[in-house]
């Protein structure tokens, strides 16, 4: 019998992704102790886990979009109700550790059609990113920005390295804690999307801290 190594690979991040989902589950059922050391260690673990399920799950969509099977799935979707979710996600992941925050601006619209399943993976990401590295507090921001549909996450970190932000997310290098995986999947995703024209970009700045901004057209 003859293996496809690639596809090989492939099955074996699916099943990892699976396991480390069994895990966060488990751990998502440990009470609290009530001892800070204890309980900041099965937080730390819990993080660690959904961050690498997500990382898996978004190198299996790179390798779909290498080999051009990768095609959002677009549909009218509402984006309060996306950032409120991400907020009561940030919140459960905190434990209180960190102050979150969610901002709906005024021309936020009713409905926007985007591939929710996709853009929930890179704003789990970022989310994720920004619990790990925040001194206190985080905000989640859905608006309208320059005809698009904008999804944010600010944090009090101390901001992006120079690196990532010379090359905006794209072809992120890799830093001590990370691949720049998380990065790749997002601008990949924005990119997919397109509206007349116009395509989703993925836009990475400090201020205050670092900055995630989602682009939607």
């Amino acid at each position: 019998m003859k293996f496809d190594l690639i596809d090989m690979h492939a099955a074996l991040m699916h099943e990892l992704k699976n396991n480390l989902g069994l895990l966060t589950m488990i751990l998502d059922a440990v009470p609290p102790a009530g001892l800070p050391e204890h309980d900041a260690k099965v937080d730390e673990a819990r993080l660690l886990c959904q961050r690498s399920m997500e990382r898996l799950q978004q190198a299996l969509y790179l390798y779909k979009a290498e080999g051009g099977v990768l095609h959002p799935m677009i549909d009218a979707y509402s984006p309060l109700e996306l950032l409120q979710e991400l907020g009561d996600n940030a919140r459960s992941l905190a434990r209180g550790r960190l102050e979150v925050e969610i901002l709906a601006g005024e021309r936020l619209p009713d409905l926007w059609f985007y591939d929710r399943s996709l853009v929930e993976i890179a704003l789990h990401n970022a989310l994720h990113n920004a619990l790990a590295y925040a001194r206190t507090r985080i905000r989640i921001e859905a608006d309208l920005l320059d005809g698009h549909l904008a999804f944010t996450v600010r944090d009090d970190s101390a901001g992006y390295p120079a690196a990532i932000l010379a090359c905006g997310g794209e072809h992120a290098v890799e830093s001590v804690k990370g691949t720049g995986l998380g990065l790749r999947f997002a601008q990949l995703l924005a990119e997919l999307h397109e509206n007349q024209g116009r395509r989703g970009a993925l836009r990475l700045y400090n201020d205050q801290g670092a900055v995630f901004s989602l682009l939607l057209p």
